[in-house]
């Protein structure tokens, strides 16, 4: 299990942006989803969602998607794989 804590969110950021998404912390009453714009690949946080809620969230978006790992250096690489474990 990933322990909800601002580095392991840092971590699953850096992945993203690994990954050419653009994560952006908005206010409003949705849920955090991807979705592309203007061909930008953006992924839109609920900026008021809890540090929990945020994790859970991305962790959730990265086990829903097919990614290219040969664009993710080694440590984070290893990191993805945990995140896709914990669907499992």
């Amino acid at each position: 299990m990933i322990s909800f804590t601002q580095y392991n969110l840092g971590k699953l950021e850096d992945i993203f942006n690994d990954l050419g998404y653009k994560l952006r912390y908005e206010k409003g009453s949705f849920r955090t989803g991807a979705c592309l714009i203007q061909n930008t690949k953006v992924i839109m946080v609920n900026k008021f969602s809890t540090l929990e809620v945020r994790i859970h969230s991305l962790i959730q978006l990265l086990q829903e998607m097919e990614i290219d790992l040969s664009l993710l250096d080694d440590k984070k690489r290893e990191f993805y794989k945990v995140v896709k474990k914990l669907e499992e």
